[in-house]
């Protein structure tokens, strides 16, 4: 019975280190994609700079989503493996 309770513990741990580490991948390339863009579009068009930047804010906070579900999955399953 022990024995199980340690492989469900070492799951939820690997499981939480897995989703913060795969699943923080994604958007931060995704960030770094939405910057350069940004910066290109500010250069070729500096009058529109404070449109461009409106839309880099919003595209950022929803990028920016992805890894708090993440990390609330990860916090999750670290609480399931300390609460076993």
């Amino acid at each position: 019975m022990v024995d199980g309770i340690f492989y469900a513990k070492a799951a939820a741990f690997i499981g939480a280190a897995i989703a913060m580490s795969i699943g923080s991948a994604g958007p931060s390339l995704g960030q770094g994609l939405v910057g350069m863009k940004t910066c290109e579009n500010i250069g070729k068009y500096p009058a529109s700079a404070s449109a461009i930047q409106r839309a880099m804010i919003v595209g950022m906070g929803i990028i920016e989503s992805s890894a708090v579900y993440n990390l609330i999955i990860a916090g999750i399953l670290l609480w399931v493996g300390y609460s076993l």
